[in-house]
């Protein structure tokens, strides 16, 4: 591990603080690539303009045309937070501009059943429903085959995705829909590439309600308002990991202010009364490590009705009770992922023993396929790199899911992984970091054909400077800084995926150390010639007597008490 300081512009920090900037907040701005001060005007007018998201415009007519024309909408939801909560603005917001109740209908796949995105399976399920449009969130932007059955059963079919098209032996394809929004689609000038689904969603709305505006659809009210919505859309973003550029980071702080402020919906409230976080004092955190964690946990192990019910219920005890249900089977997914943890930890020390190679990829048959993507990110986190782990599905075949390491496009991989190896992918997609698959005819190899063809595409791309973990740290924090009031104001601040919290280094005397918990290490250092505690989680293994930590600062509350400790991350190696 090398922990490796970030770089300040003083021209830009010096910038930041005579606009009015907290001197620490501004060195930590300016490390992140913020050079003017409008660029933390987090306000509403400050989001990009929805007209330059392409097929924008044409899904705003669309769904206006729907409205108005009292037709059947269905919404075709994805098995994750992002989709849950896209889904639920989906919902809520056609509901705030005019559909009528009866009129508003959505679907989910079930992840062992149906697998991922818009299947012909999926579409036949919708067609119960007698819907007049279809609406994809999260999903669709690969899902050729489900759009074509839908169109040919007669239904207008809107695609809303974020994720990359699929390719086909001419370059990019996109699915024959009547619209597709989305980023990733050639032409498209939106400058947010990074924006989760359920932005998408929250843009089209805005596009929609813009179309009714100009119809006067509201002549003689008031035409409501979509920042309601924005709690939802803070949760979907932060909990799919996407990097918070200059617009997510608005959309995030915009819900998070609802949040606090108390005007969040009911089930958020249930949520963070669940994971036992206080909604006054919400951050990135409580969305990434609390909240979505117990939406995601639907969608692995159970139905992910479960999660869109709690989003959609305007019942504080009915969303209290679907939140407790959440909460439950987020404790047993943390009991199944430890157990494969547990499995995988036997390859994974092996490994650790001798120079790893350039990508991993592990299977066993007992492995659960709704946690693969936790296990696969634990294993890249330990290992440094990019890792595949194997399920076997409800149907019998091989579904893997991927987390990849800066420097190594996984979806791309997988890409060719499937040109070099022909039958052996049945399907594939995803993102640069995180990406899934579906292997074909097991007499190709299986599990054992895909690992060797991963690991010669990651040969090939990755050098050992890329293999090497390196940890950006904002160096040495100073004396002044260290006290409750400069937590606060850094925890105010949005954080997350490609925006990262602020992570400070510096080298330590450990005067005490001892285990906590079993598995959780708390120690007593001596930093700046001042004694301070300090824990580092997940670690067992001891530290010699000086070293070079990476630390985070956090409040400690005890007995109405406040005070700052060190939270280690990482030590230089």
């Amino acid at each position: 591990m090398i922990l490796q300081t970030r770089d300040v512009p003083p021209r830009v920090c010096f910038a930041l603080e005579q606009a009015g900037v907290h001197p620490l907040l501004a060195r930590l701005l300016a490390a992140r690539g913020v050079r003017l001060p409008d660029e933390l005007d987090d306000s509403l007018g400050r989001l990009l303009p929805p007209d330059t998201l392409k097929g924008n415009l044409q899904a705003g007519r669309l769904l206006a045309d729907a409205v108005e024309q009292r037709q059947r909408i269905c919404v075709v939801a994805d098995y994750d937070c992002d989709g849950a909560t896209a889904c639920a603005v989906a919902l809520r917001g056609l509901a705030l501009l005019g559909a009528e109740p009866s009129t508003l209908a959505y679907v989910v796949p079930d992840r062992a059943l149906h697998g991922y995105g818009l299947t012909p399976a999926i579409v036949d399920l919708a067609l119960a429903g007698r819907p007049d449009v279809l609406v994809t969130v999260d999903n669709g932007i690969a899902s050729h085959a489900g759009v074509a059955h839908a169109r040919a059963a007669g239904l207008r079919v809107l695609v809303t995705d974020h994720h990359l098209p699929a390719l086909g032996e001419g370059g990019v394809t996109l699915p024959d829909a009547d619209v597709v929004v989305d980023p990733s689609q050639p032409g498209c000038g939106f400058e947010s590439k990074a924006i989760a689904g359920v932005g998408v969603m929250f843009y089209v709305l805005l596009a929609t309600r813009a179309e009714l505006r100009a119809r006067g659809h509201w002549a003689t009210g008031v035409q409501p308002r979509l920042d309601a919505l924005l709690d939802l859309v803070a949760l979907g973003t932060v909990a799919d990991v996407v990097k918070l550029d200059a617009n997510n980071r608005r959309l995030v702080a915009q819900g998070l202010k609802r949040v606090r402020a108390g005007r969040l919906q009911p089930g958020l409230a249930a949520l963070f009364h669940a994971a036992g976080r206080d909604a006054s004092r919400a951050c990135a955190f409580d969305f990434g490590f609390a909240l979505g964690p117990r939406i995601n946990a639907a969608g692995r192990l159970a139905d992910m009705t479960l999660g869109i019910e709690c989003l959609l219920t305007d019942d504080p005890a009915r969303a209290a009770a679907l939140a407790a249900q959440l909460d439950a089977i987020n404790r047993e997914r943390r009991e199944v992922e430890a157990g494969m943890r547990e499995l995988a930890e036997t390859t994974v020390e092996a490994l650790s023993l001798v120079e790893a190679p350039p990508a991993v990829t592990l299977f066993d048959e007992s492995f659960h396929e709704g946690v693969v993507g936790i296990v696969a990110g634990r294993v890249k986190d330990r290992l440094h790199r990019p890792t595949f782990v194997f399920a076997r599905g409800a149907d019998g075949r091989l579904k893997g899911s991927g987390r990849s390491i800066p420097g190594f496009h996984l979806r791309d991989a997988l890409d060719l992984v499937a040109k070099r190896q022909p039958g052996l992918l049945l399907r594939f997609g995803g993102h640069a970091m995180a990406a899934g698959c579906t292997l074909g005819d097991a007499a190709l190899g299986g599990v054992d054909a895909f690992s060797a063809a991963l690991r010669q595409v990651a040969a090939e791309w990755l050098d050992a400077a890329t293999l090497t973990r390196t940890l950006r740290t904002d160096g040495p924090l100073a004396l002044e800084w260290f006290n409750v009031q400069t937590a606060a104001v850094l925890d105010a601040q949005v954080w997350g995926q490609g925006f990262e919290a602020p992570l400070f280094c510096d080298e330590v005397q450990v005067l005490q150390q001892r285990l906590v918990g079993e598995k959780h290490l708390k120690l007593r250092l001596r930093h700046q010639g001042t004694e301070r505690d300090a824990i580092w989680f997940g670690r067992s293994e001891p530290l010699p007597a000086t070293a070079r930590l990476a630390f985070r600062l956090s409040v400690d509350e005890w007995n109405g008490r406040q005070r700052v400790q060190m939270v280690v991350e990482a030590a230089e190696t």
